[in-house]
């Protein structure tokens, strides 16, 4: 037997159980691993919450961990009993030992522990894809980063200095505002209420080319007033709700903007490409170039704690749950 928080129906934090569970046997093209820790996400709160429907109930939720592969099933090359590896993007990560599609693990360099992994890998590889591929960050750009000291805020800021661009941090407080300038951010403003003024003061009404809007319904119109003509908003999550119906005469209105809502599943879907933006987030980790906050560790039996802090915002950086 192992242990798992289960869900068995949606709703708040109360409704995460510990309990006892049979331990899983992998399938062919399968990997079980013993979990060493596990990573906190928004995407929790919204399967948790029935905002993200799930698959099955019971649900395990938590998409992203590290740990040592136990067993494999039948055709499975990609690892072998007593890799290090980690993961992002599979529901069932809220266990002491689980299966996973082998070909959705990457192995672990040396340098890099398990507690980093777990608390990098889905919010580190999103923020890969999001300043490399939706959205080419480059030397000379200002951008707008939503949630700036939270998780990938502090990785995406990072990363996007080390190219040469200026970032302009949007925070909740005083406090992560100055967390937010320690890593990266040349700018920050507090609250959504004053950014379009002062992002058109920053520059010089130039406005900026691309949001990374994580926040959702709450930022929505300021963002898009944010942005110079033809440029692109790319809203990845939902911290304050999901953004309403949408116009899209408005995008035209406010200066033929672009609108994208991507996600790390199609960014990764490919083994290749799996494999290169978890290299690339191995490689920038590696250097210092990133440094991974883990400012939260809780026990995985307390599961509900974490998700309180996180929803009522008093987390920064990375939170890690250990079995």
């Amino acid at each position: 037997m192992i242990q798992a928080i289960r869900i068995h129906a949606p709703g708040g934090p109360e409704v995460m159980k510990w309990e006892e569970v049979p331990r899983p046997e992998p399938s062919q093209g399968e990997a079980l691993i013993k979990q060493e820790a596990i990573g906190l996400n928004y995407i929790d709160v919204y399967f948790r919450s029935g905002l993200y429907k799930a698959p099955t109930i019971p649900l395990v939720i938590g998409q992203e961990g590290a740990g040592t592969v136990l067993a494999i099933g039948s055709g499975v090359t990609a690892v072998k009993p007593g890799d290090r590896v980690a993961y992002a993007g599979a529901l069932g990560g809220y266990a002491t030992e689980r299966v996973i599609a082998a070909d959705r693990l990457v192995k672990l360099p040396d340098a890099i522990d398990f507690k980093t992994a777990a608390a990098m890998m889905l919010q580190g590889m999103t923020a890969q894809y999001l300043i490399r591929r939706t959205y080419a960050v480059k030397s000379g750009d200002t951008i707008v980063v939503h949630a700036a000291a939270g998780g990938v805020g502090l990785i995406l800021s990072q990363w996007a200095k080390s190219l040469g661009a200026t970032v302009i941090g949007v925070v909740s407080t005083e406090q992560k505002a100055e967390l937010a300038r320690a890593h990266g951010a040349t700018h920050t403003v507090v609250g959504h209420a004053n950014l379009v003024a002062e992002v058109k003061r920053i520059t010089g009404g130039a406005m900026v080319p691309v949001v990374y809007d994580s926040v959702g319904k709450d930022t929505w119109t300021a963002s898009l007033d944010c942005l110079a003509p033809l440029g692109l908003m790319v809203s990845y999550g939902n911290a304050s709700g999901p953004v309403g119906p949408v116009d899209i005469g408005i995008l035209a209105a406010k200066g033929s903007l672009y609108l994208t809502r991507p996600s790390l599943a199609t960014y990764t879907a490919k083994r290749g490409d799996l494999e290169k933006v978890a290299a690339d987030l191995f490689d920038v980790v590696s250097r210092g170039v990133v440094k991974i906050e883990v400012n939260q560790t809780y026990p995985l039996k307390d599961a509900a704690a974490a998700h309180i802090a996180l929803e009522s915002r008093k987390t920064t950086g990375s939170t890690v749950l250990l079995p």
